[in-house]
C-alpha cells in the first residue's frame, strides 16, 4: 500500500479527489476520499480512452472479449 497514498495525495492536489478526516471516539482517525466533479469527468475520459484502446487492439488482433 506504500504507493496508494502518494497517488491519492497527487489526485487531491490536482482537484480530482477530496479527502476528509473522520474521527470517532475510541478509534483511529480515518481519511475518506471521494471524486470531485472534475474527477468524475477525468475518470469518464480515461474510460473512453481505454475502451478505444481495447477496441483498436481487438481490431488488430481479431480478438474480442465476452
Amino acid at each position: 500500500m506504500a504507493s496508494l497514498y502518494p497517488m491519492l495525495y497527487r489526485l487531491e492536489r490536482k482537484g480530482l479527489v477530496e479527502g476528509k478526516w473522520v474521527e470517532k471516539a475510541g478509534e483511529r482517525r480515518k481519511r475518506f476520499y471521494r471524486l470531485t466533479t472534475d474527477g468524475r469527468r477525468a475518470l469518464a475520459e480515461h474510460r473512453r480512452n481505454w475502451r478505444e484502446f481495447v477496441h483498436a487492439l481487438n481490431h488488430l488482433t481479431g480478438f474480442s472479449h465476452a
